[in-house]
């Protein structure tokens, strides 16, 4: 199964279960390590999951870590968690001892709902104040999904995750300033449009007026390019339903017969001793009856012509080009046994 698959279906357990879940440990065992095992950590090997992870401190002895998680005999996260009815604000310190006395580059602070990814950005071997990465697992999205794939054990590379930590950790910031931004312009950012855009004095009352024309310009610009993609989204679904209604009355004008099903039988008879049957597939157009290897339309066996008066076989050479050959009636099908175990020679050699 899929990290994504696994990820979104933890998620919905834990919404479902989190009202029964009282304790701390509970949240252990019953969200926090679920998602290491998703990770690709067995979490009942003490050789990659070691619980009560031994972390201590100067002259402070028995200092423990809920799990440190090891490859190569080395420790590479240790995870801290809490109930997830609390709040993790208040949890990082406990955390931040207990990174600088291990090898491990990087920390996991969660209540199982919750996951705060630190490292040591700032500082080397000083936990940062602030995570790089952190995500709800109840709310995920596809770009956080491939960001904690990066953790996977099958991923897992430690230069790597830092110098892309650096990109989270900055990204974060420039999204929250520009949602403060947003929600209450700041005379900086309100002076960068209106300089562009206003050739008079920026006087007090004039950028009263612009903080206000501002945030308005882009409340304005995020909902006309919201629209502008769901119209484009509309359009594209639009014309797709139009494609598939229009198969539709086309498919509502085809009527198989019994003789191009007998003829189907025929072609099936002749070819069963090299092909398993369910390989030879019929599709019926307003044209024709068409027979195919693999249900696809690039490897037809033959078309049968049976509607309009005179009968035909349609039979193809190796560019794929029909020819038609007359056929008095569909027991005529045995006389071209083999122009058909040829064309599925043809497409078998093509596969190899």
């Amino acid at each position: 199964m899929e990290i994504n698959t696994q990820l979104k279906s933890l998620g919905d357990k834990i919404n479902l279960l989190k009202n029964k879940i009282e304790t701390e440990e509970s949240t252990k065992h019953a969200f926090v390590l679920p998602f290491i095992n998703i990770l690709g950590y067995d979490a009942f090997n003490p050789l990659e999951v070691v619980p009560e992870f031994t972390a201590d401190i100067g002259m402070k002895k028995g200092e423990k870590v809920d799990y440190a998680i090891y490859q190569n005999d080395e420790p590479i996260l240790i995870v801290e968690c809490k109930s997830w009815k609390q709040d993790l604000t208040t949890h990082s310190s406990q955390l931040f001892r207990y990174f600088h006395v291990t090898k491990t580059r990087f920390a996991l602070l969660t209540n199982g709902i919750q996951y705060q990814f630190f490292t040591d950005l700032d500082e080397k071997n000083k936990m940062d104040q602030k995570p790089f990465f952190e995500f709800d697992i109840t709310n995920l999205k596809e770009n956080t999904i491939l960001e904690i794939s990066k953790f996977h054990k099958s991923n897992f590379n430690v230069e790597n995750i830092v110098i892309n930590a650096s990109g989270l950790k900055y990204t974060k910031e420039i999204k929250r300033q520009i949602n403060d931004e947003l929600g209450n312009p700041s005379n900086e950012f309100v002076k960068l449009f209106a300089n562009k855009v206003y050739t008079g004095r920026l006087t007090e009352k004039v950028m009263e007026e612009f903080k206000d024309l501002v945030q308005k310009a882009f409340s304005q610009f995020v909902s006309e390019k919201i629209n502008d993609r769901l119209n484009a989204a509309l359009n594209k679904e639009t014309i797709k339903q139009k494609e598939e209604q229009n198969e539709i009355i086309e498919d509502s004008k085809i009527v198989t017969s019994e003789e191009e099903l007998e003829g189907h039988k025929i072609v099936v008879a002749i070819l069963r001793r090299i092909l398993p049957t369910n390989r030879i597939v019929f599709r019926d157009t307003q044209s024709y009856f068409g027979i195919l290897l693999d249900d696809n339309n690039r490897k037809p066996l033959c078309r049968l012509h049976l509607n309009n008066g005179k009968k035909y076989i349609g039979l193809f050479n190796e560019n794929k080009n029909e020819i038609k050959q007359p056929i008095e009636s569909i027991d005529d099908i045995y006389l071209f046994e083999k122009e058909l175990l040829e064309t599925v020679r043809l497409y078998e050699k093509e596969n190899n």
